[in-house]
């Protein structure tokens, strides 16, 4: 294997790259000058970002340990340090809790949600730590902050990932390595899509949202890249909706009427 670790370039691992929020992560840090270590279980997505100047790509299933501990290896071996940890792989489902196989469904998205997390940062903290401190940026959801019919086992995972961020980032704090969550509301990923191709449920959902739009996944990456720059250096335990107001409105009146202005 090559290293590139002569560069001095800043070196960032991000999970479930392949696609939406990931991909638009992995892609803006190599466009910035970081080396990328992107890491999913979709080979062609991944294939996508080798194109890049300085992503490395891995496949493997966050949910197990090996492929966290691969993950940051990679990075070593093959940039020499590691610097930020985005951990951003999820997936939604369970379906109604009384129904066949729920539990274990459930299992699944746990698994994916918040073991993976839980990983993530027990890999790269020995990392970040020989580098003199660090970032890690997890992806919650605006799910994670309330409660939304029929997505019990989303809603649980992703709130979650919010207490695991508050309580790992009192731990590490004290060694400067900064853990913290974004918030995502509706956003065009392959989660969403099929959402915003039907018409009208798109417009009840847009509705919802002061800024009556969906995001754009470069708009998440955009604050996924601030919690770990230099800039927020003093930010540490917090979860930030991204959301165009959406967590903002209390929900019992409808924010007011307007149009998309992107």
């Amino acid at each position: 294997m090559t290293s590139d670790s002569t560069t001095g370039a800043p070196v960032a691992l991000v999970t479930g790259a392949a696609s939406g929020i990931g991909a638009a992560t992995a892609r803006l840090f190599a466009e910035r000058g970081h080396r990328v270590v992107a890491v999913d279980v979709d080979k062609a997505g991944l294939v996508a970002l080798e194109d890049l100047e300085g992503v490395a790509t891995l496949l493997g299933d966050v949910a197990e340990e090996s492929t966290n501990t691969a993950a940051v290896r990679l990075a070593l071996d093959r940039f020499g340090r590691l610097d930020a940890a985005v951990l951003n792989a999820g997936i939604g489902g369970a379906g109604p809790l009384e129904s066949p196989g729920a539990i274990d469904r459930f299992d699944r998205l746990f698994a994916v949600n918040v073991r993976s997390v839980a990983l993530g940062i027990r890999a790269a903290v020995p990392a970040l730590r020989a580098a003199g401190g660090g970032s890690v940026v997890a992806t919650s959801s605006v799910s994670g902050l309330r409660g939304d019919p029929g997505t019990w086992g989303y809603n649980a995972t992703k709130a979650a990932v919010i207490n695991l961020v508050r309580a790992t980032a009192v731990d590490y704090a004290a060694e400067n390595i900064r853990i913290n969550a974004i918030a995502p509301g509706g956003t065009d990923t392959a989660l969403t899509a099929a959402q915003i191709a039907d018409p009208d449920f798109s417009a009840l959902i847009t509705g919802r949202i002061p800024a009556h739009r969906w995001a754009d996944p470069r708009e998440q990456a955009e604050v996924i890249w601030f919690l770990t720059s230099p800039a927020a250096s003093y930010v540490t335990g917090v979860t930030v909706p991204v959301d165009g107001g959406l967590s903002a409105n209390g929900g019992i009146l409808p924010p007011p009427p307007g149009r998309a202005t992107r």
